[in-house]
């Protein structure tokens, strides 16, 4: 069975080898050596500073709100993963959409102004499938209206944006290293923010401890565990071939499928991208369910991602976005991880042709 994509794993040696230090220590949690290891080294690699590991990709967004005291209304976008907009829910706001543009996947920037009204704190936006949203227009807007600017950069590990770590970019920017991600600690995350926030932030994801018998504040556990920060040590070696290997498959994608005629995410001008996803977009739902039952009728299973349009979900007052919802019933991420050989590529791109 080939999924949509595949956990990368390191030697099992080599996993074992870095946990053998905490295994020595018998020290598990609560910000052992490993933990701060791995912020250390991501910093080098990454080119950010101000960085918090944590033990998921959404506890981030949940905390960047809650320590920026957000409420009343977040401008966002309805084009992302459900963890975008229930962690704006989950912490008392109102999620207000704004739809996307067609190429780029993000957030339509030009429509930003007119969705603020006097509830309007902060504007979350997501880098869709690692392609930055225009930050320089987003910026602007938020400095004129006086407004926190998050971005939910789940995919954008080693994304760089005009020579910048994309996580440089807004008050805070969040990152996921769940498992299936281009990075991982089997599952984990990053909140990366401004120097002044960090205090903040840093006490939220630790119960708000100021010492280990003070506190400044309210705060939750989201703490890295050993085991996790060792996954990533064992995996940071790797990113270079991980790319690389990627970079192939996707060129080779792209040769075949988009020449004949299938829609593909248009990367912004100078962004560095990092070949997280390949999404292709059909003309019809129609015809990318019949895609999706054939390559699954041959043990491919390609993703709908995302889907469907999150102003349609269950919980909310649903807020029309045409272009969101036309996109997300016809977009169709195709199998994307390391070692991809030439006959399963073929195999993928000729079951789409056919």
């Amino acid at each position: 069975m080939i999924n949509v994509t595949k956990t990368f794993l390191p030697p099992q040696a080599e996993y074992q080898a870095v946990l053998k230090q905490a295994w020595d220590t018998g020290w598990m949690t609560n910000r052992g050596v490993l933990v701060k290891e791995l912020e250390g080294k991501l910093q080098t690699y990454l080119g950010t500073s101000n960085i918090i590991a944590m033990t998921n990709g959404t506890l981030p967004l949940q905390i960047a709100i809650k320590a920026l005291g957000l409420q009343g209304e977040i401008i966002t976008t309805p084009f992302s993963y459900v963890a975008t907009t229930s962690s704006i829910v989950w912490e008392g706001c109102t999620p207000v959409f704004v739809d996307i543009h067609p190429d780029y996947l993000t957030i339509d920037e030009t429509k930003i102004e007119a969705a603020i009204t006097n509830k309007t704190t902060a504007i979350l936006a997501t880098h869709v499938f690692g392609n930055p949203c225009n930050i320089e227009a987003i910026d602007n807007i938020a400095e004129k209206y006086n407004l926190k600017v998050i971005y939910d950069a789940a995919h954008c590990f080693g994304v760089t944006y005009k020579g910048q770590s994309i996580f440089n970019y807004g008050d805070v920017s969040t990152c996921s290293f769940h498992a299936t991600k281009l990075f991982h600690t089997g599952e984990g995350g990053a909140l990366f923010c401004k120097p002044k926030y960090f205090e903040t932030m840093f006490a939220h994801h630790n119960f708000g401890h100021d010492g280990p018998e003070a506190f400044k504040g309210l705060g939750i556990n989201a703490k890295m565990s050993e085991p996790q920060a060792a996954m990533g040590l064992a995996v940071l070696p790797y990113m270079t071939k991980i790319i690389s290997s990627r970079k192939q498959a996707v060129k080779k994608y792209k040769n075949v499928l988009i020449a004949n005629g299938l829609q593909y995410l248009k990367v912004r001008e100078g962004a560095d991208w990092n070949y997280s996803y390949f999404p292709v977009i059909f003309d019809t739902e129609e015809k990318l369910l019949i895609v999706k039952y054939r390559l699954e009728s041959q043990g491919v299973y390609p993703r709908r991602y995302f889907y469907p349009s999150l102003n349609q979900l269950p919980y909310l007052v649903n807020q029309k976005m045409s272009i969101s919802e036309s996109i997300s019933k016809r977009i169709l991420c195709l199998p994307l991880f390391f070692g991809m050989d030439d006959e399963l590529l073929s195999k993928i791109i000729y079951g789409v042709i056919e």
